[in-house]
């Protein structure tokens, strides 16, 4: 029965982790809609990195993403400084990672390019 459980547990985890990108540099597109108000979206820079780890270059702004079993953990930095930071829910639909951060009524819609090296 344990044994079970321990099994169910790793292929639940690597179902998770299979919608994770291969680390790399994408290109991407980062939309940002808070309450109602409709998305704006722009060119971001994303590199993927191991552990599940993501950073996204928005001009001098990058947003570090850590993705954990159901939730990410996002902060936010401008060059050395840390301007924010939150945990959230996330999931991916597609190619696209979306997260909210509930406390500024905030949505946000990461979409991955295929990576550099393959185009």
């Amino acid at each position: 029965m344990k044994r079970c459980a321990v099994s169910m547990l790793a292929l639940a985890a690597t179902a998770v982790q299979a919608d994770t990108p291969a680390p790399g540099r994408y290109d991407g597109q980062f939309c940002v809609s808070v309450a109602a108000a409709a998305a704006d979206c722009g060119p971001a820079q994303v590199d993927v990195l191991r552990n599940r780890r993501l950073n996204v270059r928005i001009s001098d702004i990058v947003y570090r993403l850590t993705l954990n079993s159901s939730q990410v953990d996002v902060v936010l930095m401008h060059g050395t400084m840390q301007i924010d930071g939150f945990v959230g829910h996330y999931e991916w639909a597609d190619a696209a990672l979306q997260f909210d951060d509930l406390d500024k009524r905030t949505r946000y819609e990461l979409r991955l390019a295929p990576p550099k090296s393959a185009r």
